[in-house]
């Protein structure tokens, strides 16, 4: 009955539409939760997300493929199924993470991948400028190329968001990203591609679309000072400050 989780394309309706029918029975399941776990690939059942953060991964990386009954999220299981939720709780989702980038290079310039492209012609989509075309092309060639030479399972790219990925999830800082990234490309051949700081990858990711903005939020989690709060000094709801205060 829930085929559409092993859909591939995860922008088909049945597979949209299998999202919204998750939500809606992890609502009811768990009503006044703020968070639920979320059953994409990359959390794995292990991180508790809001529903809509939950909706965004499970569109960007997709459900375990396994997690057809959704014993997290309120469902019972039946007899016939119990001896298989030891297995259901215990897999590693597989995830080709060469796939995932070039999943992410589509979703950032989706005319890059037309017919005309991939046959090599030379003109460009009308739909994509000239300069995203070419960070486009840029991007491409990155994803592409070995991380160092004789390496199968991580592109350049690849690595880069594997990495960027764990920072962001486990919260480390700059420095500290700066500092393993480094013992890395010192463990690598000295042929490596890897980037030497925390900047030289930002600058890669941001082709993608995967920068970020600081966003200052209430310390009693209020509120964001975002859009029509933006220039506010003190939460509206509980009249905190926004700053901390110093000597």
């Amino acid at each position: 009955a829930r085929r559409w989780i092993q859909n591939p394309n995860r922008c088909a309706d049945e597979y949209l539409d299998g999202i919204e029918d998750f939500i809606a029975f992890a609502r009811a399941h768990n009503p006044g939760a703020t968070r639920i776990r979320c059953p994409c690939r990359r959390c794995n059942n292990t991180l508790w997300e809001t529903t809509e953060n939950v909706q965004f991964h499970l569109v960007r990386n997709g459900m375990i493929e396994t997690y057809s009954t959704w014993t997290y999220h309120g469902e019972q299981l039946d007899i016939g199924s119990s001896s298989r939720a030891t297995g259901v709780e215990n897999v590693e989702p597989i995830v080709d993470p060469n796939e995932q980038v070039m999943d992410i290079l589509n979703d950032a310039f989706p005319f890059a991948s037309t017919s005309s492209i991939q046959e090599g012609e030379d003109d460009v989509p009308t739909s994509m400028g000239s300069a995203d075309f070419e960070e486009y092309e840029k991007l491409l060639q990155t994803a592409n190329k070995e991380l160092y030479p004789g390496c199968e399972k991580f592109s350049v790219l690849t690595a880069i968001v594997e990495l960027m990925h764990g920072k962001i999830k486990y919260r480390m800082s700059n420095l500290c990203f700066d500092y393993f990234l480094g013992v890395f490309k010192r463990m690598l051949p000295t042929d490596n591609c890897l980037p030497k700081d925390h900047r030289q990858a930002q600058k890669v990711l941001n082709g993608l679309g995967l920068g970020y903005q600081k966003i200052h939020a209430c310390k009693n989690n209020c509120m964001l000072f975002y859009k029509e709060y933006e220039t506010l000094d003190t939460c509206p709801i509980c009249n905190e400050s926004r700053f901390k205060t110093t000597s």
